[in-house]
């Protein structure tokens, strides 16, 4: 099935839209209205941005917003493509600029001081020079993203990554569902649509604390932030548990039954491996082993995230 456009129903055109079960998240004409008004804003200063940079005139337009799944997404992008990975701050959610090859090479040509034109290039990806145009020139876009979209909240973007298969990325589950904003990039004679992804839950969450904070006095919006900093400052102090393990291993109901004072059981942890810090059975680091003073400590080494 299609999916739901709301801000671009056509009043009175009396055809329906049809309701997909498998993707009950929808926007409000309100809340439509809002992020087409921040990605439009987005767009201009883009387009702005690259045509001082390109030295040829440039634009680039906001044609339509829409609902997906990530992975109905995925599967509309071109098998090869230049499919940049950004992060959305400050709830670090995954967000992706889809380039297709032939404008990121137009892009990039332009940067160097070529012409704009269509370079009918095979696909290749970038060299690592080239990634480097792409990855400042796209570091500018993410500001421009997140001063187009600072009427629905604070928010931040930063490039991560790229990859050129969109079939092999799995940034979020396939059943997650995604805001897709598709743009036009007009690059002197050549054309491309351009695709940014976001996580449809931060951003609504966005939308919706806006809403709330929209029907607040001053005093009360005062109010509501002292109380979210104490119960901030509350939950920082809230006790939790903390352990240091190694890697752990299975044994048969056997073996375990036939422990006793002086077994031996083989942990199979590398003397190189560092441990596992763990709160509630979720790995949050690694960790060396090492000591404080008298006493045993662990030495993090690296975050999960980092790792």
């Amino acid at each position: 099935m299609t999916p739901q456009t709301p801000a671009r129903r056509k009043r009175g055109s009396g055809v329906p839209e049809l309701y997909d079960f498998r993707q009950p998240m929808t926007l409000t004409r309100e809340h439509a209205r809002a992020l087409e008004v921040g990605l439009q804003s987005f767009a201009r200063q883009w387009g702005t941005l690259l045509t001082s940079r390109l030295g040829v005139l440039t634009t680039v337009g906001l044609e339509r917003l829409d609902i997906f799944t990530y992975g109905d997404y995925i599967d509309s992008l071109p098998g090869s493509t230049t499919a940049v990975v950004l992060q959305m701050d400050p709830s670090r959610a995954p967000a992706l600029i889809q380039v297709p090859t032939g404008a990121t090479m137009a892009l990039v040509d332009c940067m160097l001081g070529g012409p704009a034109m269509d370079l009918d290039l095979p696909f290749r990806e970038l060299t690592e020079i080239e990634w480097k145009l792409m990855s400042d020139m796209l570091e500018y876009a993410c500001s421009d993203l997140a001063y187009g979209l600072a009427t629905v909240g604070q928010v931040a973007f930063q490039v991560r990554s790229v990859a050129y298969n969109p079939g092999f990325m799995q940034l979020v589950p396939a059943s997650e569902q995604v805001i897709v904003a598709r743009l036009e990039l007009s690059l002197g004679p050549v054309t491309a649509p351009i695709t940014l992804m976001l996580m449809a839950e931060p951003v609504l969450t966005l939308l919706r604390t806006a809403d709330a904070q929209e029907g607040r006095s001053a005093e009360e919006q005062r109010e509501h932030e002292e109380a979210v900093q104490l119960l901030s400052a509350r939950l920082g102090e809230v006790p939790l548990p903390v352990s240091v393990r190694f890697t752990g291993r299975e044994m048969t109901a056997a073996a375990v039954s036939a422990l006793e004072v002086g077994s031996v059981v083989p942990l199979r942890h590398r003397s190189d491996e560092p441990l596992e810090v763990v709160v509630g059975d979720v790995i949050l680091a690694h960790a060396a082993i090492g000591a404080n003073g008298t006493r045993a400590a662990a030495l993090v080494v690296a975050t999960e995230e980092e790792a």
